[in-house]
């Protein structure tokens, strides 16, 4: 582990995961138990090799030299495109974040507090997040952008960002329909699981952080999800059909830990079927987007999926990082593909609270 991770994580001292109030041990539904590893899990230092040290460390230095410095989008990681939205914004900031660092602090945190001040700024009077000139994030970015907002929250406790965040919480609220999920816009309609996940691990970061979330809004998203299972154990895209991917089944059984079931049947056979996927190239389509899940999942069930996983991740990644630290085989532009990299390679580090098992 380098320098500069040992240096945070005495500087820091939890700070991440403790400080202000915001828990590491709250999901949607209750309270997590501790995370379960087994007697050969290996540790971050034996998984995260001086290769993939070096990897997150030029995937954190590409976001910083691509924030936008000046202007109305001060604080994006792009000047356009889908890349320049609150999505990639929000995504960069929480890829710093994963490395230890903390808003306003050292060497990431103004551009930190930059990407969270741009979020901030494109909260709509309703609530909703999203830059009224790039309608195409719709409540993907949306839900991003909750979660980031909340993990910057609880360690901050600023009034204005508070107040923010409760008009989204507000209005991811308002608009999950009656089955419990949510879809592209934001009003009450159909649903489908990729919108939804979004909007549970924003739920389930806000609530960490101190924000209300209704009895009612957490139980229907935990029946919406559980009722998104097949019997073979992978996740449909919606509740009448669609196709079940390896996308699908990660975000199914992240939203299971979410909601607080980490254990049982039918997350046994969701992990069985995404072990059945391991990753051997970033080419592909929604590949980034996959592994965010993906990784999530295999971390909360730790062991020997655990130890399967990562280090095919992790190998992938390292392998097909471009020379100036981007991910250019990325669905949404270079900097989405560093922002997603970056916290998926960072993940043993267990530093941001959300992403803590």
């Amino acid at each position: 582990m380098s320098h500069r991770r040992n240096f945070n994580k005495m500087l820091l001292g939890g700070a991440l995961a403790a400080a202000t109030g915001l828990s590491t041990r709250h999901v949607i539904g209750g309270s997590a138990p501790d995370r379960k590893t087994s007697a050969n899990e290996k540790s971050p230092a034996e998984l995260m090799t001086p290769e993939t040290n070096a990897a997150i460390d030029r995937g954190l230095n590409y976001l910083l030299r691509s924030q936008i410095t000046t202007g109305r989008n001060r604080g994006a990681f792009a000047a356009s495109g889908l890349q320049s939205g609150v999505a990639t914004a929000s995504l960069g900031g929480l890829a710093l974040m994963c490395g230890g660092h903390a808003p306003g602090f050292g060497k990431f945190g103004k551009a930190i507090d930059n990407a969270a001040q741009f979020v901030m700024n494109n909260v709509q009077e309703t609530g909703y997040i999203s830059r009224r000139d790039l309608p195409s994030e719709r409540m993907y970015g949306h839900g991003f952008s909750m979660l980031f907002l909340s993990q910057v929250y609880g360690m901050t406790k600023k009034a204005a960002l508070g107040e923010k965040l409760r008009k989204c919480v507000e209005l991811t609220s308002k608009t999950q329909n009656d089955d419990g999920g949510w879809r592209y816009e934001p009003v009450k309609s159909d649903a489908d699981l990729s919108i939804t996940v979004c909007q549970i691990m924003g739920l389930r970061g806000a609530r960490d952080a101190g924000i209300d979330v209704s009895d009612e809004v957490r139980s229907k998203c935990i029946e919406y999800v559980k009722r998104s299972q097949n019997e073979n154990g992978s996740f449909r895209y919606t509740l009448r059909g669609g196709h079940s991917t390896t996308a699908m089944t990660a975000a199914g059984v992240t939203s299971l830990y979410s909601a607080g079931i980490y254990e049982g049947e039918l997350v046994e056979k969701a992990l069985k079927r995404l072990l059945a996927s391991k990753p051997r190239s970033s080419r592909g389509g929604h590949f980034f987007y996959t592994h965010y899940y993906a990784v999530q999942a295999m971390w909360h069930a730790g062991g020997d999926y655990w130890n399967t996983w990562y280090p095919a991740i992790r190998d992938v990644l390292v392998n097909d990082q471009a020379d100036d630290g981007s991910w250019r085989s990325s669905e949404a532009g270079p900097q989405f593909g560093a922002a997603m990299a970056s916290i998926i390679l960072q993940m043993p580090l267990n530093y941001v609270p959300v992403f803590s098992p």
